[in-house]
């Protein structure tokens, strides 16, 4: 378990910055999920369940104007930075595991 910090920028407007931290890289995943189930929320209110499939999450990931991560290294007590690609990489293995678990 590796405390985690995510950055989301939303919009090239530096104040739409936010950064939120978790426990470890998976929670910070399952985090970046909840963002887009959010944002589709807000975007259909009218829809009671709201379903979605990764290409379309991958999508709106793209679409951010920044989203990266920092990971806490125990070794050299720093925290490493990720970029999108690396946070869609976790996030697709989370999912798999999770889809593998549920069958």
């Amino acid at each position: 378990m590796s405390h985690t910090i995510l950055l989301v920028q939303p919009a090239t407007k530096p104040e739409s910055r936010t950064y939120t931290d978790y426990e470890s890289v998976n929670e910070c995943m399952e985090g970046v999920c909840k963002i887009y189930e959010e944002h589709l929320k807000r975007k259909h209110p009218e829809i009671p369940s709201i379903t979605y499939d990764i290409s379309q999450l991958f999508e709106f990931i793209d679409q951010l104007a920044d989203l990266s991560c920092l990971v806490y290294q125990k070794s050299t007590n720093t925290y490493a930075p990720y970029n999108k690609e690396w946070i869609k990489e976790k996030i697709y293995i989370l999912l798999r595991r999770q889809a593998s678990r549920a069958t």
